[in-house]
């Protein structure tokens, strides 16, 4: 067991500033970092797994305190099975909360030894998220100030690339 280590999960699709201050933040409290990928079949992502890993490890760049990997099932097992006993979330805004609560208590029911700690948003990202991110890239929108350099420029590759699809084709 690792108390200095937590786990930063989610779909990071693409990885946002609003991340990365949440990211850089908590390693101010914890030793070391995950950042978990979640596998969700549920969602339809942008970028395909493999693609938001490799966004992230050059978005973070060579921090021995930072992990990136992924994950599928449920949260609280991976969390267990690295040998960690805390995730951490980040709160943007009240209607997070009610969501995050619900979650946290789930997996503390789950299992009681792993804990969820929040943490507040900076105020210049407390608006941001992925979907407002892919929102204003899909309408050609400066992206710059939202995302690390590097994901401005996938995001813009992508988009090039789905602008030449027939428009029958065209999916966001």
């Amino acid at each position: 067991m690792n108390k200095n280590t937590a786990v930063y999960p989610g779909s990071f699709d693409p990885i946002t500033n609003g991340h990365l201050d949440i990211l850089h933040r908590g390693l101010r409290v914890f030793d070391r970092i995950i950042i978990a990928v979640a596998r969700n079949s549920q969602k339809n992502p942008l970028f395909p797994i493999d693609e938001r890993v490799e966004l992230i490890r050059r978005a973070v760049g060579n921090d021995s305190r930072i992990e990136v990997d992924t994950f599928d099932g449920l949260l609280v097992n991976y969390v267990f099975s690295k040998g960690a006993r805390v995730i951490l979330r980040g709160l943007r805004a009240i209607s997070d909360f009610e969501y995050e609560f619900q979650v946290a208590q789930t997996n503390r029911t789950i299992n009681e030894k792993i804990e969820t700690i929040f943490m507040m948003t900076s105020l210049p990202f407390s608006y941001l998220s992925s979907s407002v991110v892919r929102e204003v890239a899909v309408l050609n929108g400066p992206v710059d100030s939202f995302v690390p350099e590097i994901v401005k420029e996938a995001l813009e590759k992508k988009f090039a690339e789905r602008q030449a699809l027939p428009r029958e084709e065209k999916k966001l």
